[in-house]
């Protein structure tokens, strides 16, 4: 008796029946939640890393911009950037009224992580000891190859786990793309919860997707973290 009460209070609460005749809706706002996601993470990177140099360039006309540009996107909502790229890219760019929302998405994510990627960078470039540029220099190293070679691999392994971080800020950000009309993971909640009426199904199931993509992420700089610091990482203290 205990059971059946607790099933179908269970079930009262979360039908699990419901949510799977929307699987397929939710692999699709998934999929787009990735993508989003993805890349906007390779553009705010590569992006990033190019205002992270400007900064530390020294250079008056690269480090005024790369300012301005941080602290303009960092004190202003991202919701509001997506509806500034949303409403205004396609008056300055008529092409892109012809690109899909997911585009436009993208656009306005990169534009607003690159700043927080940027910020990261720059203390991984910082980070690198001097030393070794100095030891780069001796040998011949043009300031692109001392780049490549030498400064940002360091940069990004001294960062990664907070890159990491960044990315899944990141994820749960392209939640808000459902307001332009992007068919995300919250979309496809919204959907079954329109057509059921079952809020608990529908918003349930979106926070655990986002709950396990996190879950994910955060494995996942676990094992960064212990690959960075080697073998003393799991040394027992004698």
């Amino acid at each position: 008796m205990l059971l059946d009460f607790l099933a179908d209070w269970l079930v009262g609460i979360y039908n699990f029946r419901i949510v799977a005749h929307y699987l397929d809706e939710f692999a699709r706002g998934l999929a787009n939640t990735l993508a989003a996601a993805g890349a906007s993470l390779i553009l705010s990177v590569a992006l990033g890393t190019l205002v992270a140099g400007a900064r530390l360039s020294g250079t008056r006309f690269l480090t005024w911009p790369a300012e301005a540009y941080v602290q303009a996107i960092r004190s202003t909502p991202l919701l509001l950037q997506i509806y500034i790229v949303y409403f205004g890219l396609p008056l300055l760019f008529p092409a892109a009224l012809r690109w899909p929302e997911l585009g436009l998405g993208i656009v306005a994510l990169t534009i607003h992580t690159a700043p927080y990627m940027a910020e990261i960078i720059r203390s991984g470039i910082q980070s690198v000891e001097r030393g070794q540029i100095e030891g780069a220099m001796a040998v011949g190293m043009t300031f692109l190859q001392r780049a490549r070679h030498v400064v940002l691999p360091q940069a990004f392994a001294n960062t990664l786990p907070a890159l990491l971080g960044q990315t899944a800020i990141l994820v749960k950000d392209t939640s808000l793309l459902s307001l332009i009309t992007v068919f995300d993971v919250v979309a496809a909640g919204m959907l079954l919860n329109s057509e059921r009426i079952r809020p608990g199904e529908g918003f349930l199931t979106v926070a655990a997707i986002y709950l396990t993509i996190y879950l994910i992420l955060l494995v996942l700089s676990h094992r960064v973290q212990r690959t960075l610091a080697g073998k003393a990482w799991n040394r027992n203290p004698a």
